[in-house]
This record gives C-alpha cells, structure tokens and sequence, in this order.
C-alpha cells in the first residue's frame, strides 16, 4: 500500500551543516527567495556586461543580501505575530477571570455598587 513507505522520519536538510531548514523558522523561505534573488541578480548582470565571473559574483552577493533581507523581515513579523498571541490569550484569560465580577470592565455599575466602593 501507498502508505506503508511513509513510516520513515521526515530526514532534516542542514544547511552549511548546522541550520536545519525544516525546524527553524523562516530559514526554509530565506534560502529559496534568496536563491531567486541570486539568480536575478546574476543573470541581469550578466546581461548588462557579459562578463560571467563578476556575474557570479554579483549573483553570491544577491544571494546573501536576499536571504539576509528577508530573513530579518520574516523574524519580525513572526515576532510581532508572537506578540499579538500572547496579548489575545491575556485577554482572553482575562476576560474569563473577571466575568460577572464587580472588576468587570463591560459590566455597568448599579448606584448601589458605586456607593459600597
């Protein structure tokens, strides 16, 4: 059957040996976009001035800078979206917490709970 095969542990991909591109955030989206910005890059400046070795050259630079750049974007977004989580989940354990209570700030003090403050 089809899934007999699939019971083998998905093998990690280590880049330079020691950055797993499966389990580390971002890395996997870094290295592709980067490997797209080579390639533009490479291939433009090869095409402005046919000259292949400082194409290559351009094309290694457009790498990093790509993969770089878009490395730091996608850590802070996922830190800002790291963020905005823990806040919902507060408020939300919040809101719980103080449901019906008199520190409720949803629920409308009577004339009766404002004098007994």
């Amino acid at each position: 059957m089809a899934g007999e095969g699939d019971s083998e542990p998905n093998k990690s991909f280590k880049l330079l040996g020691f950055l797993d591109v499966q389990s580390v955030p971002c890395a996997r989206e870094s290295v592709l976009y980067g490997s797209v910005g080579s390639l533009v890059v490479g291939l433009g400046h090869f095409l402005a001035t046919s000259r292949v070795r400082r194409s290559c050259d351009f094309a290694v630079g457009g790498f990093i800078c790509t993969m770089l750049g878009y490395w730091f974007y996608c850590r802070y977004n996922l830190a800002q979206h790291r963020i905005r989580q823990r806040m919902l989940k507060e408020g939300m354990r919040n809101k719980l917490i103080f449901e019906g209570s008199s520190l409720d700030p949803e629920r409308k003090q009577t004339s009766n709970e404002r004098s007994d403050s």
